[in-house]
């Protein structure tokens, strides 16, 4: 029963906005430690370390979580941005039994697209569709009323007072002075 390390073969999944990376657990062992390193130095930012006394999960970050059970572990990578676009390194450390064995299973490159460059696109979309309704409802508005006070000029300048519509009224002809 000597300590075996599985086929490396990393699962890397993206479900709910969220990047999950799976691999097997190695068999027959009982303390082991499996790392994810981020970018070409290798900074260490999610570990999850089994023993017989349990699993501790360690994150160096606010976007990495981890999760095991008994025949897998898996790193969990949320709210990801475009700087988190990097090369992710999976490394695996065997503790018991004897020897030790430290390998890097994989590295994938992750590549993310910024949520913001769509929300801005379509932001600024409805900016300029708003812009432009705004601008017609106003051309509409000024055009409406230089009509409606045309209108109003022309019926006050053309309306003679006893003519022969109004046969009741009672009030002298006011003549307008003609030159």
């Amino acid at each position: 029963d000597l300590p075996h390390v599985s086929d490396p073969q990393v699962m890397v999944e993206f479900e709910n906005g969220n990047f999950n990376f799976t691999f097997p657990n190695p068999r027959n062992v009982s303390e082991f430690s499996m790392i994810l390193f981020k970018g070409s130095k290798k900074k260490e930012i999610c570990a999850l370390h089994l023993s017989e006394e349990g699993v501790i999960s360690k994150s160096n970050v606010t976007y990495c979580q981890t999760q095991n059970s008994s025949s897998h572990t898996t790193f969990i990578l949320k709210n990801l941005e475009r700087k988190h676009i990097d090369i992710y390194t999976y490394c695996l450390e065997i503790f018991l039994p004897p020897p030790y064995i430290h390998c890097c299973l994989r590295e994938t490159y992750l590549y993310v697209q910024d949520k913001e460059d769509c929300f801005s696109l379509g932001l600024m979309s409805w900016i300029i569709i708003g812009l432009i309704t705004f601008a017609i409802s106003c051309v509409c508005c000024v055009v409406a009323c230089c009509l409606r006070n045309k209108n109003q000029k022309c019926d006050s300048s053309s309306h003679e007072y006893n003519s022969e519509y109004m046969p009741m009224a009672a009030v002298n002809a006011a003549r307008k002075p003609r030159i």
